[in-house]
């Protein structure tokens, strides 16, 4: 599950790019939080505090303590340099304790498919909605067992307590298939056992 992280921030009254750029260079990330029919909030964090926190957690929840007063934020957007890939800005949701939030959950697939199959994902994450404070990492679909022509639909998929996902019953989310390799392998010996039985059926003739 998702940890609530818990932050320290300062209110930031100047914006625009040289604003930013300034924060950066004093080791502080800008940020904004927004939601909930509230004023856009804007802030900065500690850098290193900021990678700790979203660091391996694509829906991390922080507890952001803005000079003394405490609200609950969710991570919707982490902007990056495009080169060096350092956080450069943070949009946060602002969420309750109580309330259930939209995110997109990566698909994990566990276990192992008949011998000779092979699984595709064909949908890698899953909108969801779960509660703020109790977001799974990733939803775990199990294919251990499944044959060639098997399917995994997000009716089949057991989603943790209090997740609920909108998407359509039946839409295929993993496919269980024999490689195109081992299927031409097949055809050409099953090919060569019909001619190798018709052979001998004239020979006997």
């Amino acid at each position: 599950m998702a940890d609530s992280n818990k932050l320290s921030a300062l209110a930031r009254t100047n914006f625009g790019k040289g604003a930013a750029r300034q924060l950066r260079r004093a080791g502080r990330i800008p940020a904004v939080v927004y939601g909930h029919g509230a004023e856009p909030v804007h802030l900065s964090f500690d850098e290193h505090d900021v990678f700790l926190a979203t660091k391996g957690q694509a829906n991390a929840v922080l507890t952001v303590d803005l000079e003394g007063e405490e609200l609950l934020a969710l991570v919707k957007d982490i902007q990056r340099n495009p080169l060096s890939r350092a956080i450069e800005h943070l949009d946060l949701l602002r969420v309750s304790r109580s309330e259930k939030v939209e995110v997109e959950i990566p698909v994990e697939v566990t276990g192992e498919s008949a011998s000779g199959t092979i699984h595709q994902v064909e949908v890698m994450q899953l909108l969801v909605k779960a509660p703020a404070v109790a977001i799974p990492e990733n939803i775990v679909i199990s294919v251990d067992g499944l044959e060639d022509g098997n399917h995994v639909t997000v009716a089949d998929i057991a989603f943790p307590e209090d997740v609920e996902c909108d998407l359509d019953p039946e839409t295929i989310v993993v496919v269980i298939s024999q490689p195109e390799v081992d299927r031409a392998l097949e055809a050409a010996d099953e090919a060569a056992a019909e001619a190798a039985s018709a052979a001998a059926a004239e020979a006997a003739e």
